[in-house]
């Protein structure tokens, strides 16, 4: 029989970090497993190659939403990566810690999760191209790009009317403050997307005590006597089981971890007793509490020269390739999202409760059936999109059936509270007092969408409701707390009443962060390691 120290189900942000820190001492054998396959494809390493990923079902599960009234019932596409580097091999790769005050609020019921933990964390873990200080790491193994050269001049031009409208601007998101408007840094190095599989996994795939499987299915973790003993997988047609002398850790994320929970009898009794499935541990927190980021964008026809007319024509396309493959640089060394920022629709909140993105480009929203994302509109287009930062609503997810591979259901409830509607309500015309400003107001041609017409507030919610989806961001549905009347797993990540699993990645943060999701993920990932080091110790 198979057997190793430490299993880690997934190769994701979190995974990829656990795989590193792990095998670093070389004192224990590690061995990850993830469903997907390799990262080595040319659209995964070229930063604005992640249109193509968009639903390429080779690095993509492609999930999907229930029916969801909060979308005036739309059925929304959940794209997440299936491998390695999981969903850090196919987002946008923006790079954004949080709220200072998200980190306390985890911190409260957590010990050793509050700002002044994580930031250490953080710093070790970084290796900023702008350099150290008080808030900013280097030398460590993730390199992010402060990305202040080759952006578009309408950068400049947004910025300005970011400052006009009362938003200014701020240097650094990662920094003393987070509200603001500036630009993004990126997990992007020398030209190519700096996944967690290329500033963790690849290089720690050198050391001998690493063993990453590809495209194994892991189907339910194997517990016997309230202990978590290995985990049995599917490969090539295959069954296996592989033992896990010291843990099994789950760092599937928001969707496959709860779901691999509750495949191996750990969730909502109820549910696992209907689908046949023996309940080892009763515990209704696995699923719940799914909190996501909804996001729309407003779209302006310009004036001036966009990257709709660089990218769109045959000829444009080339002379950005030529610019990327000759000099690394151009359109397609860049994530679409040159800047944005961070605000609040209310003057008495203490913090931003809104996010903002700048593209120089526009594109219609891909829904089934329509075109590629990132096929951009034939017109000079600009676009100013946001997304909700602290939402209320919540979620769940659900096994379908006792199947691993079947999809769970996913219940999205987004805009299911009032807060959530007022707040997006709010932050919609925010968007359009930015593009009335001096800055950006002589460039406009016309809004396209949605367009003036779309003035009264009932319009503009159902425009929204229309419109907006998930900025990718899932989290929360395995999340750390006290005890199992609230929460999945305790401030050590492992999980309540289970000896030797734990759940470490997005799933198990308290609560969704504001800002991308991504560099608390691999925070996760980092701090995990910390803890699972620490108990063997």
């Amino acid at each position: 029989m198979d057997e190793t120290d430490y299993i880690i189900v997934g190769a994701g942000s979190a995974g990829c970090v656990l795989a590193d820190r792990l095998t670093a001492s070389g004192k224990h054998r590690v061995t990850v497993l993830e469903a997907g396959g390799t990262d080595r494809r040319f659209y995964v390493h070229l930063p604005l190659g992640y249109g193509k990923l968009f639903y390429d079902p080779a690095v993509n599960w492609l999930y999907k939403t229930e029916p969801d009234p909060g979308l005036n019932g739309a059925r929304d596409h959940w794209p997440r990566g299936k491998v390695l580097g999981g969903s850090s091999s196919i987002n946008a790769m923006v790079y954004i810690r949080g709220h200072q005050q998200d980190y306390e609020d985890w911190g409260r019921d957590n010990p050793g999760w509050g700002w002044e933990d994580c930031l250490r964390a953080y710093k070790a873990m970084e290796d900023n191209e702008a350099g150290g200080d008080a808030w900013r790491g280097k030398g460590g193994p993730l390199f992010i790009s402060a990305n202040r050269s080759g952006l578009h001049p309408l950068v400049a031009k947004y910025l300005a009317a970011c400052e006009q409208a009362g938003l200014p601007q701020n240097p650094d998101f990662n920094g003393l403050r987070q509200e603001g408007a500036g630009v993004y840094q990126m997990t992007i190095k020398s030209a190519r997307r700096n996944s967690a599989a290329r500033a963790f996994l690849r290089p720690a795939m050198k050391r001998a005590n690493l063993r990453v499987v590809t495209g194994a299915m892991v189907t339910r973790v194997v517990i016997e006597g309230g202990r978590a003993v290995g985990v049995e997988y599917r490969r090539g047609g295959e069954t296996r089981v592989m033992r896990a002398k010291a843990e099994v850790i789950l760092a599937g994320g928001a969707i496959n971890s709860p779901q691999l929970l509750q495949l191996s009898g750990i969730g909502p009794g109820g549910l696992l007793q209907s689908l046949g499935i023996p309940v080892v541990r009763e515990n209704a927190n696995v699923g719940d509490h799914l909190s996501d980021h909804q996001g729309i964008n407003y779209t302006w026809a310009m004036k001036v020269p966009t990257y709709n007319d660089e990218l769109r024509p045959w000829w444009g396309k080339l002379r950005a390739g030529m610019q990327y493959f000759l000099g690394g640089g151009g359109p397609l060394a860049k994530s679409i999202n040159h800047a944005g920022g961070f605000f609040r629709t209310r003057p008495d909140m203490d913090r931003p409760n809104m996010q903002l993105y700048f593209q120089a480009f526009s594109t219609l929203i891909p829904r089934e059936g329509e075109r590629p994302l990132l096929t951009p509109d034939p017109w000079s287009g600009l676009s100013i999109g946001l997304s909700n930062c602290r939402p209320t609503s919540r979620g769940h997810i659900r096994l379908r059936t006792a199947r691993a591979e079947d999809h769970p259901v996913i219940t999205a409830n987004a805009f299911s509270t009032n807060n959530d509607v007022e707040e997006m309500l709010a932050a919609v015309k925010f968007l359009r007092k930015i593009a009335a400003q001096p800055g950006l107001a002589p460039l406009v041609k016309e809004e396209l969408r949605p367009g003036p017409q779309i003035a009264t507030d009932e319009e503009l919610i159902n425009d929204f409701r229309s419109r907006s989806g998930t900025v990718y961001h899932p989290s929360c549905t395995c999340r750390m707390g006290p005890d199992s009347g609230s929460s999945v797993v305790d401030a050590g990540l492992r999980v309540h009443g289970v000896g030797g699993l734990r759940v470490i990645d997005a799933s198990a943060f308290p609560n969704i962060i504001a800002g991308n999701t991504n560099a608390p993920a691999m925070l996760m990932g980092w701090k995990g390691a910390e803890q699972v080091l620490a108990d063997a110790r």
